[in-house]
């Protein structure tokens, strides 16, 4: 097998030269570093992952579980935590839990079986109980849109309840009195919150919550369009539609069109979360931001910090959300 001392004779170099460049150290000169590339093509050397880990009890792995693997949200949250952890040179494996309490657990003892290094968790069924006890264990973990106060220090979360507000408060200063809602799935804390925040905007403007007008969807783009359907088959007046994200909000847009509804001047519709495409749709979407890839780069920046003593990171355990008016809402 190949060996470092013999990669750092070829290339002319010292042992711990050729270590900076497998571990992609920004002290090392460019010529120097493709010397030691070169050298480790031509004797087909491959890093000892397992031997380095042994040797430094780390792995360089960051296991990181998300509810599911599609759509924009979760895409963009992995993708900063992805881009900063690469940066670092270490690595993350991702799994699924399904908001599942047993999948959930499931897929944090696989990860800590693989010896990852510390977890970063956007999990939705395992109760707060059982992250605490997690967290007192020996692998750092952050905990992502979520907020449990005896481990504030290891949560970051946005104040949906506050979003939600924002969102229903913009269509009452467009003079908006009759206002829908499509909700996210109701087991989840982030579509219960949204909804209060929902309801209380109605109730501080002196307007009765209409519970004919409110459909629980589960924050894909096809229960937008199921919900959005029987809404309009209850055949109640509305001018306004807030939906629990974006996904949902296409959907609801789908099905208002095809009932030869006109965005806005008909109907206006408010999104939550402002993903990337919101800013591409016709009208372009007014939407409550959510800033999903900065949370990533946030968790792993922290878990760099915490695993690996790289710089210094807090956290900012609760965000606060911001109205992104576009051209889906008019006053009426």
């Amino acid at each position: 097998m190949v060996t470092i001392k013999q990669v750092s004779e070829l290339a002319g170099v010292s042992s711990a030269t050729v270590s900076r460049v497998i571990n992609n150290a920004d002290t090392v000169k460019e010529k120097t570093r493709k010397l030691v590339l070169n050298a480790m093509a031509e004797l087909g050397y491959r890093h000892n992952t397992i031997a380095a880990s042994l040797a430094s009890n780390k792995t360089n792995t960051v296991g990181m579980v998300v509810p599911e693997l599609h759509g924009s949200f979760f895409g963009a949250m992995m993708s900063g935590s992805e881009q900063v952890l690469r940066k670092a040179s270490k690595h993350m494996f991702v799994v699924a839990g399904h908001s599942d309490d047993t999948m959930e657990r499931q897929e944090i003892d696989a990860l800590l079986s693989r010896r990852c290094d510390a977890l970063i968790l956007h999990v939705e069924a395992v109760s707060d109980e059982y992250l605490i006890g997690l967290a007192k264990q020996n692998v750092p973990i952050v905990v992502v849109n979520r907020y449990i106060e005896a481990i504030g220090d290891k949560c970051i979360s946005l104040n949906n309840h506050l979003g939600g507000y924002l969102a229903t408060q913009h269509l009452l200063d467009l003079g908006h009195r009759h206002i829908a809602c499509i909700t996210g799935a109701l087991f989840k804390a982030d579509g219960v919150n949204r909804l209060a925040g929902h309801k209380q905007a109605l109730t501080k403007a002196g307007i009765k919550v209409d519970e004919r007008l409110i459909e629980e969807g589960s924050f894909q783009a096809h229960t937008g369009e199921t919900c959005m359907e029987t809404i309009l088959a209850r055949q109640i007046p509305f001018t306004g539609v807030v939906c629990g994200n974006d996904e949902m909000a296409t959907g609801a847009i789908n099905v208002l069109r095809s009932h030869g509804l006109r965005v806005p001047e008909d109907i206006s519709v408010v999104g939550y979360d402002n993903i990337d495409y919101a800013s591409y749709l016709t009208p372009k979407l007014t939407t409550i931001d959510y800033p999903v890839r900065d949370i990533g780069q946030m968790a792993a920046n922290w878990i760099l910090n915490q695993a690996y003593g790289d710089g210094a990171q807090s956290l900012t355990p609760v965000l606060t959300p911001k109205l992104i008016t576009r051209g889906t809402t008019r006053s009426i």
